[in-house]
């Protein structure tokens, strides 16, 4: 089988790029012919034989958005004059205005523009005029080509409800989750020490963005001054961010710990207790999956993608992220019952172990069987 995939980025690191990269590889192993239409490549990649890649280098143009622009022209182009060769060719979202077979969503821009902690109904300059006019104009490109995709993924059961709100026929939509590194992420202990935070406290771990408020850290802040017993680390880029200074404001200092931007992030999930994740919108998280890997009880909420893996067992579910007084109940509920946790914990792992990037990347390729299959079928 011929398969072409059309991301911006084959690579670890990178929510999308990551999935892409695990599809690839589990393809290349099978022995299909893959061609990669990106801007950016892993080297661990180009080793593997039958693999063409097609460059399209987007990286000296200023502004996604122009980026995003010039990457949808050109790779359309390519694929209107090489359709024929291929009998899948799998997109994400908006990537290109070529028609795909299988267009995996991996985030609604039109679900996000009508979202409340939109960054332009934060942000009244220049920056949020700039991403209202990012999210629309994706927001326009995506519906068309959902349209023309012959089959939709979404990452999430969020995701999937959000196409059908758009008009896309439930039946034209497989949910596939984003995969975890059961590798990577898993049980065990770290030194807090060596991290970096207080050893014989009771730690709960927030990870994700902090120079916005989408991610819901400052929820997380008031909660917490409900529940004197906890300590929170942040990992997180500080620059730009007003929450070390409301963490000070709120007398917090002493039991918030800002970690920064840290590539060792496995190793802080495994010196934590609980992950706290409550995010007022996300479409997948892959941060939610690598802290169950690691065995940690979650506490989430339905506005996060992917909450719909986390079991009464392994995690708690809120059903308004905004509520401080639900969230903090939560925290004191968990770190009260260290025993409990454990075991939620545990727990958290097998759910982890059945969402593996192997099983996600399985599911993907048995898809593309599918789709060709029909495809020779009716012609």
């Amino acid at each position: 089988m011929k398969i072409c995939i059309v991301n911006h980025k084959f690579k670890k690191g990178d929510g999308q790029g990551r999935v892409n990269y695990e599809i690839f590889k589990a393809a290349a192993n099978r022995g299909y012919e893959i061609t990669l239409l990106a801007s950016e490549i892993a080297p661990e990649i180009k080793e593997y034989p039958g693999l063409k890649c097609i460059y399209i280098p987007v990286k000296s143009i200023p502004t996604e958005l122009l980026r995003n622009l010039v990457f949808t022209q050109q790779s359309a182009t390519w694929l209107h004059k090489n359709r024929n060769i291929f009998d899948v060719i799998k997109v994400n979202g908006a990537i290109t205005n070529a028609q795909a077979d299988m267009n995996a969503v991996h985030f609604v821009h039109s679900s996000w523009l009508q979202s409340p902690a939109h960054i332009s109904r934060t942000r009244h300059d220049l920056y949020g005029a700039y991403q209202w006019l990012y999210t629309a104009a994706n927001a326009i490109w995506e519906q068309q080509s959902f349209q023309q995709a012959r089959l939709i993924v979404a990452v999430s059961e969020k995701v999937k409800q959000e196409l059908v709100t758009l008009g896309i026929p439930a039946t034209k939509i497989r949910t596939i989750t984003n995969g975890v590194d059961l590798q990577e992420f898993t049980p065990g202990n770290s030194s807090r020490t060596q991290l970096g935070l207080p050893e014989d406290i009771n730690l709960a771990l927030f990870a994700g963005d902090i120079r916005t408020s989408r991610k819901n850290l400052d929820t997380i802040f008031h909660a917490l001054l409900q529940v004197p017993n906890l300590h929170l680390a942040v990992v997180g880029n500080t620059e730009g961010s007003p929450f070390p200074g409301l963490a000070t404001s709120l007398g917090l200092g002493g039991r918030v710990h800002f970690l920064g931007y840290r590539r060792d992030i496995a190793a802080i999930m495994r010196a934590a207790d609980v992950f706290v994740f409550p995010s007022r919108y996300e479409a997948c998280t892959l941060v939610l999956l690598e802290a169950m890997a690691s065995g940690l009880p979650v506490i989430t909420a339905n506005t996060t993608g992917g909450a719909e893996l986390v079991t009464p067992g392994s995690g708690i579910v809120l059903s308004d992220c905004n509520d401080i007084q639900s969230l903090s109940s939560a925290m004191s509920f968990l770190v009260n019952r260290p025993s409990l946790m454990k075991s939620m914990g545990k727990a958290a792992r097998i759910v982890a172990e059945a969402n593996s990037w192997k099983n996600m990347a399985r599911t993907y390729l048995n898809l593309f069987e599918e789709l060709n299959h029909q495809w020779k079928t009716q012609f």
